[in-house]
């Protein structure tokens, strides 16, 4: 929105119209505009728009305007009933002001008039001239938003909830509740996500919850996204307004027929830039006959930047936790979030440490390209990491060329269903399996790699369980959250001598004692640090057999056999 000189009696006709509207008329004065010194605009064919609320505003035409003076920019602005405007920067002398002037080049059928013509912000020129008569200037003359039914909702309702498709679905009852004719609400949301270009928010009139999907990454090369309104709004090109009714309606992406043969009369997508400047979308479709009035859009568009700030509160809190899950693991992660921030943060707790290391790497290094080894180390930890991660095991930390996981240990009380099975049971059956899946992951990658004529990759695998102390270490600058404590070390200590034993998955006695079965001794070893020797075993199959049955079915049969 522009801003220009408030012509009090103008406005407060406007404010006493309870409507939201927008009024363009020729004015009969002389308006002249000066920056620096220089005469920047002088013309006797300005145009007044009025605006509910807001003051009016000169569009001057381009011929009377020093266009010399001014470089375009890649800035641009979107109203729902005026279209996407475009800046321009003014130069004058050694003076610049950026993105001080703007247009509605192609303006939507409302706002026609305007199509061509420039606004200049007020508050940001040397001085104004109606006639000869210079415009006293008013830097706090903004708009406001009073008589919107919107507002206090948004400070009294809004902020209650407490996910983004609650808000959404209280957005979407709110509008209707107004008189706003919505047939269709949707957000999308972009974030930080390994896998996920972001998510989509869909609410529909007559629900009481909106529907949240993931959207991948690879969604960027199809056609549905590449054919949608989503693409020029990410790309900062402004915002899209289609008439669905009447003859010839435009319907330039697919996603408009579709909603037409709904019945959709109306379609607007908004951008909903966030605070980094990250361009968001904001959907509306409505099945009212005309569409929607420009009340309706100037009541939304005007609580746009504090909505954009609620889901902005919502998103960084989601971007937070995704990245904390990503990075540290959803375990560490829920701790993080719920204030382990300092270092010495931590708690003694009883796990499985579950450590893989690959083996050989030290020459790999050496004779492979830094791209050909690197995919050699994502190829280990997608069959290493991701089994700890099925099992729901928490991958700590990656180690250069090795995997640390936990899996945590909530309790010594029975499983439910077996008397003799406990948490400890558990939490050692599902990080065997996950060795047991380790395994046979790597037995494909080799078999692709024996194909290629490339050498196989093997590991180290050991795991023990006991106490640990799992918290915050490093500096106040730089922590880092992890376990210590013999246990730790002792579980890298028993990989160690993986090689000596020639054997790729080793555990302690107090693995061993919890498991069903397939644990087979090989008898009692030094381990490098550690006082006194320890009974080591490993697994009568390393590769579990052929089965259909789940990891919670096998637990279930190991229960049984027990009982």
């Amino acid at each position: 929105m522009g801003e220009l000189v408030a012509v009090p009696q103008e406005r407060a006709q406007l404010e006493g119209n309870p409507d939201y509207r927008l009024e363009i008329v020729p004015s009969s004065k002389r308006v002249k505009v000066v920056f620096n010194g220089t005469v920047v605009a002088d013309t006797t064919s300005a145009l007044l728009l009025r605006e509910t609320r807001y003051a009016p505003v000169y569009y001057l035409p381009r011929d009377d305007v020093r266009m010399d003076l001014m470089d375009r920019t890649d800035h641009r602005t979107h109203c729902p009933f005026k279209g996407n405007a475009s800046y321009w920067n003014l130069t004058v002398g050694d003076k610049t002001t950026e993105n001080v002037v703007w247009s509605y080049e192609d303006p939507l059928p409302e706002v026609a008039e305007i199509g061509g013509y420039l606004g200049f912000y007020q508050n940001r020129m040397d001085a104004w001239y109606e006639e000869d008569t210079e415009v006293s200037i008013d830097a706090g003359d903004v708009a406001h938003t009073r008589g919107n039914p919107f507002t206090g909702w948004l400070m009294s309702e809004a902020w209650e909830a407490a996910t983004t498709p609650e808000l959404v679905a209280r957005l979407g009852r709110k509008l209707v509740e107004e008189g706003v004719p919505l047939m269709r609400l949707a957000l999308i949301v972009r974030t930080l996500h390994p896998q996920l270009l972001g998510n989509a928010y869909r609410w529909h009139r007559g629900s009481e919850t909106s529907n949240q999907t993931e959207v991948p990454y690879e969604a960027l090369t199809t056609a549905a996204y590449l054919n949608s309104p989503l693409v020029p709004i990410f790309d900062g090109v402004g915002g899209i307004r289609r008439r669905l009714e009447g003859n010839n309606p435009v319907l330039d992406f697919p996603i408009l027929r579709d909603l037409q043969a709904d019945g959709a009369t109306d379609y607007v997508a908004m951008p909903l830039p966030f605070s980094n400047g990250q361009a968001n979308a904001l959907t509306l479709t409505t099945d009212e006959p005309g569409g929607f009035s420009t009340k309706d859009l100037g009541h939304i568009y005007e609580i746009l930047p504090i909505l954009s700030r609620l889901f902005e509160v919502h998103a960084l809190r989601q971007m937070s936790r995704s990245l904390l899950d990503t990075y540290l693991g959803a375990y560490t992660g829920e701790r993080v979030l719920n204030g382990r921030v300092k270092r010495g943060d931590g708690e003694d707790i009883n796990a499985v440490i579950w450590f893989c290391d690959l083996r050989d790497s030290t020459s790999m290094a050496e004779n492979l390209s830094r791209a050909d080894y690197l995919s050699v180390l994502n190829s280990f930890f997608e069959c290493t990491a991701s089994a700890v991660l099925e099992r729901g095991g928490e991958v700590l930390k990656f180690i250069g060329d090795a995997v640390l996981a936990i899996f945590p240990i909530d309790g010594e009380n029975p499983m439910p269903g077996c008397l003799n099975c406990t948490q400890v049971g558990a939490a050692c059956f599902r990080a065997i399996e996950a060795a047991k899946d380790s395994s046979r992951r790597l037995a494909e990658v080799n078999a692709e790699r024996e194909a290629r004529g490339e050498a196989p990759l093997r590991f180290a695998l050991s795991i023990h369980k006991g106490q640990v102390t799992y918290g915050n270490v490093g500096v106040d600058q730089r922590l880092d959250f992890t376990v210590i404590g013999p246990a730790a070390n002792e579980a890298a200590r028993i990989g160690n001598i993986c090689k000596h034993l020639d054997q790729e998955i080793l555990f302690s006695a107090e693995i061993a004692q919890h498991l069903c079965d397939g644990a087979v001794s090989l008898g009692r070893h030094s381990l490098r640090g550690v006082r006194g020797e320890r009974e080591i075993f490993t697994l009568e199959h390393t590769m579990p057999a052929p089965t259909a049955t789940t990891d919670d079915e096998q637990l279930e049969n190991c229960r049984s056999d027990e009982v």
